[in-house]
């Protein structure tokens, strides 16, 4: 059974840093790509960033590049997104997602993921 599950989420003051987990099972895991994904209430999803477990190459939109840092540990099977200077418009729920061998870019963020997790809350405090 696939699983991920995200933690790290927290209550932050502007200007702030947080690192999220996505701890994955249930798959062969450097067969997969893991994004992150953020919605909050009334908005679209959006794509944040993601991750190649096989070549590591890497995506971020342009909201977040330059603040957020998309990390993956094949050994733990996890992926870390380090987010700093954290402004009160990042805060949404942010889940990962994960789907085999799909190309980290722009227009796979937009697309159905095969997986995801369930969600952490990020709220940034102006």
């Amino acid at each position: 059974e696939v699983q991920l599950v995200e933690s790290g989420g927290g209550l932050v003051p502007a200007g702030g840093s947080l690192r999220l987990s996505c701890a994955a099972s249930g798959f062969t895991f450097n067969e997969h790509t893991i994004g992150w994904f953020r919605q909050a209430p009334g908005k679209e999803r959006e794509g944040v960033s993601c991750i190649s477990s096989s070549n590591h190459r890497t995506y971020y939109s342009d909201s977040v590049k330059g603040r957020f840092t998309i990390s993956s540990d094949n050994v733990k099977n996890t992926v870390y997104l380090q987010m700093n200077s954290l402004k009160p418009e990042d805060t949404a729920v942010y889940y990962c997602a994960s789907d085999t061998y799909r190309d980290c870019d722009q227009v796979n963020m937009v697309l159905p993921w095969d997986y995801r997790g369930q969600g952490t809350q990020v709220t940034v405090s102006s």
